[in-house]
């Protein structure tokens, strides 16, 4: 991408560069990962700090964007890798060491974020003004002993300007260099000014951005491409490719025009020209996928797909806000900020189709052409199979829209008790996020069906509906429209274009779901030290103490026509749900020893934290960490954490819909085979020796939220060594081991599925899966079966990172040159990422390091100089290639 970027200050801010220097040289500030101020490189947890100048220079106005650059969370979710999302499209949510975002807690100024997704805690990035941000801290492992739920892979923490002064607009655009699109521009204004002889700081910020919708089609590498069995392919787990990837490719199953007999032989394939007109669909040579390769001699008659599709919808947005603080005494400070954003997103999808599954009587549709209809009944075809595209319909578009409300306020400052000093913060959050998705031109099958079966009404003479004419429907027949059956309109499905606009708009329709998401904190902590008390040789202990309540809320409300489930066959319910949790915590640093011979300083730092969920129970997380320095300039540090995460509203609460399924017994004599777990798992429920389970009935299956989960547990360790040579000034290495492991995760489990694993674990039955499961206590038959989400899975996942940073004067190291030249390269190795479907089952493993999104190996090289307000930037990145197939042991190629 090429970038162009203006930016104009008209005045600065108060934030000085001899501030930074200060913060590097080792003033004390507040930090991720502790409420206890300390120094960033002292922390025993490591922290990623991402700066003001550094989000700059990467280009782009969305902050999610921006943080995707680093390898701890490359698997972030971006305007692009959600734009073909539903309830996500468009949203940038953090995800750390892909995990999942629901396990990344993001904070503003280390305090929580109402969710921008229904039913989760999932925050949008692209919500924050990139503007507005001074830095961003990243902690990698638990951190709930300190925040609370959903810290369970760690936290990235966003921290806003203060205490602006001026007015600032940065205007920034941006274009592909091949044109594709119009590429992205946005304005973003910052004015500030203090007040009250110094006592006050308001800032107020807006901004306007617009993203244009990049097609599949805009793309070279893909337009019109598809797959191929590969002709070099020798066979099953060969370590070569199955298909191959080639360009101009088309479908002879389906296309815009129709298709007739799409699985039926090559000669009694059918599609059509745009009037209708039948042509034989030509068949394949060589060797080439069932349903893509290449046309010998032309593809009139393909269907491309990638001219609807976008892979980057077109988005606009409009952000305003504020943020001040007030000095009301020398020992209160009013602060708080607000913002309002509103994003407005349309989504570009394939038109909807049917592939196979429509069915057109041969005989008396008049729509069909004559010679054609002869043919099929020659060869004694009298109903036959289509597929098709119905592009007349238009693209499944999606319009979206979101709006975000947030409110932070409260009071801070210190005060003195019995002459020790305190610093205290209270605060109230209330924030709400109104998102509304219309999506257009969705079938309606009844509809559909009842439309193309169509018959010349003989006392009109007209082509009209079966379920119109009488005389024409036979005995035992069923009108299948299930809207407005009275008013059907034949729909002519052949060729392109040739339906009406009244059956085009009785065979689909628009549908609507709304979201509103809100969040209600109430919380406050107090921070002091023992200085007054009494001092460790190595200082005094910093103490920490605090109270959180908060109160989420979460509903999904959607049309009658999705409610009914007259477009799915299945009936969606609206969804409702909220929860409260009341919080205490507490922290303490313990400075053990300072200046001392070999033991220049040694630290230990403790938290716990403490939760009672309305809808979960109590849950405990807590943290201790150790922090070592030899000699001045080198440091050792580790971490270990055991953190949770609260089930989500839409876990617990989703509704749960009853209905019928086929289970197969895994007790069932032909079942139990030679797996002599299963047999002993089914004798120990009571199951008797050559049980014959009765599979002529359905089950009764009960799916949806699980009102009894618990919280997630996780086990995160993290060493470290730093390495500040006093002898070579601004220069730093530090190389951190990280270690998650995630256990009870909550996965959503079929039917079959709990049946299955209810009676496969060694060493007995699953207790887990087992109680979703209701027995006849005479006939042992399978009643029951709850699906839905459950306790069961597990995730491990570690690594290696290292950051070497530089920083000098150029005349410092012998050049006759003005300015500053900084570098710095962060290498990171995912060593182990392993995920398990269920955790009772060890050896079933799914190992994702080398796969796509999950490198092995990524660098990045920053390169800076910078001479008063000139500021050259150049970056790298090496990713490691990745497999787009599943590389765990006996994984298939694709």
């Amino acid at each position: 991408m090429a970038t162009m970027s203006m930016k104009l200050s008209l005045a600065a801010d108060s934030d000085s560069p001899d501030a930074d220097a200060e913060n590097e040289t080792g003033e004390k500030i507040v930090i991720t990962g502790s409420r206890i101020p300390s120094v960033e490189l002292s922390s025993a947890t490591p922290i990623t700090v991402v700066t003001r100048e550094e989000l700059a220079r990467f280009g782009t106005s969305d902050l999610g964007s921006a943080l995707a650059e680093l390898s701890a969370i490359a698997a972030t979710d971006t305007l692009q890798g959600n734009a073909g999302g539903n309830q996500q499209a468009g949203i940038s949510s953090a995800n750390l060491r892909d995990l999942g975002p629901s396990r990344t807690l993001t904070l503003v100024n280390g305090k929580r974020h109402v969710a921008n997704t229904p039913g989760s805690a999932q925050v949008d990035l692209s919500t924050i003004p990139i503007s507005l941000v001074e830095r961003v801290e990243i902690i990698t492992g638990g951190a709930s002993a300190i925040y609370g739920s959903d810290a369970v892979t760690g936290v990235v923490n966003v921290i806003l300007r203060e205490d602006f002064e001026g007015f600032e607009v940065n205007m920034t655009g941006t274009r592909s260099l091949e044109g594709v699109g119009a590429g992205n521009a946005n304005i973003n204004i910052l004015a500030g000014s203090s007040f009250g002889d110094g006592k006050g700081n308001v800032t107020f910020f807006a901004g306007r951005e617009i993203t244009a919708e990049v097609l599949s089609a805009d793309i070279r590498q893909l337009n019109n491409f598809g797959t191929i069995l590969n002709p070099n392919d020798t066979g099953e787990d060969d370590g070569i490719a199955d298909r191959i990837t080639v360009p101009f490719v088309g479908s002879e199953l389906i296309n815009r025009f129709g298709v007739i007999n799409p699985f039926g032989p090559a000669a009694a394939r059918y599609t059509f020209l745009p009037d209708g007109t039948p042509i034989l669909q030509v068949n394949r040579e060589g060797t080439n996928s069932f349903a893509f390769g290449n046309f010998p001699g032309g593809c009139d008659t393909c269907f491309f797909t990638e001219r609807t599709e976008n892979i980057l919808p077109s988005a606009q947005k409009i952000n305003v806000g504020s943020t001040f603080n007030y000095d009301i005494s020398e020992n209160i400070q009013a602060y708080g900020d607000f913002k309002y954003v509103r994003t407005d997103i349309k989504q570009q999808f394939q038109p909807s189709f049917r592939f196979g599954n429509i069915s057109i009587n041969v005989v008396d549709n008049p729509f069909l052409d004559p010679s054609l209809r002869q043919t099929l009944l020659d060869s004694g075809q009298t109903t036959v199979s289509m597929a098709k595209f119905f592009d007349e319909l238009g693209n499944r578009a999606a319009n979206n829209k979101r709006e975000t409300f947030r409110f932070v306020g409260g009071f801070k400052g210190e005060f003195t008790l019995s002459q020790t000093e305190f610093a205290y913060d209270t605060y109230y959050i209330n924030g709400k996020s109104n998102n509304s998705r219309q999506t257009l031109s969705s079938l309606i099958p009844g509809n559909l069906n009842a439309a193309l079966d169509a018959v010349i009404d003989p006392a009109t003479g007209e082509v009209a509906c079966r379920s119109q004419v009488p005389g024409a429907q036979g005995p035992g027949y069923v009108d299948p429209a299930t809207l407005n059956s009275g008013q059907c309109v034949p729909y002519n499905i052949f060729g392109f274009g040739a339906a009406s606009q009244a059956a085009r708009d009785y065979v689909s329709a628009d549908v609507l779901r709304q979201d509103e998401i809100g969040q209600e904190l109430y919380g406050g902590s107090i921070t002091f030290d023992t200085d007054e008390l009494f001092s460790l040789q190595g200082g005094p202990v910093g103490i920490a103490l605090g109270y959180e309540y908060r109160q989420e809320f979460s509903s999904t409300v959607t049309d009658s026509l999705t409610q009914s489930g007259i477009l799915t066959n299945a009936a969606t319910p609206n969804e409702f749900g909220k929860f409260d949790v009341t919080e205490y915590f507490a922290e303490i640093k313990v400075p053990l020893i300072e200046g001392m011979a070999f033991a220049h300083e040694l630290s230990i730092d403790a938290a716990f934290r403490n939760a009672d969920y309305s809808h979960a129970g109590k849950a405990n997380a807590w943290k201790v960490g150790l922090t070592f320095a030899p000699i001045d300039g080198l440091i050792f540090r580790g971490t270990f954490a055991s953190s949770v995460r609260a089930p989500n509203i839409s876990e617990a609460f989703s509704p749960q819909s009853p209905g019928f399924g086929r289970v197969s017994d895994p007790c069932d004599n032909d079942n139990i085979s030679d797996d002599p777990d299963r047999a002993a798992n089914c004798a120990a429920l009571g199951i008797p020796a050559g049980f014959e389970a009765n599979d002529n009935v359905s089950v009764n299956v009960i799916s949806g939220g699980n009102p009894d989960l618990t919280s997630e547990d996780s086990d995160s360790t993290t060493f470290g060594i730093i390495w500040m040579p006093t002898f070579i000034e601004d220069f730093s290495i530090s190389m951190d081991l990280y270690d998650i492991d995630l256990t009870d995760a909550i996965t959503s489990v079929s039917a079959q599925t709990v049946a299955d694993n209810c009676v496969d674990a060694t060493g007995g039955p699953d207790v887990n899966f087992c109680g979703q499961i209701d027995r006849d206590p005479v006939t042992h038959d399978i009643t029951l079966v709850r699906s839905g989400f459950i306790n069961a899975s597990a995730q491990k996942v570690r690594g290696v990172e290292t950051n070497i940073s530089y920083a000098t004067n150029l005349q410092d190291i012998g050049l006759d040159l003005p300015g500053r030249f900084s570098s710095n390269l962060f290498i990171s190795k995912l060593i182990t990422l392993e995920v398990f479907e269920f955790q009772n089952r060890p050896d079933e493993i799914n190992v994702e390091v080398g796969e796509v999104g999950d490198p092995r190996w990524q660098l990045r090289l920053s390169l800076n100089y910078r001479l008063d307000d000139l500021n050259v930037n150049w970056t790298s990145r090496y990713v490691d290639r990745s497999a787009r197939f599943d590389v765990s042991p006996g994984g298939d190629t694709p």
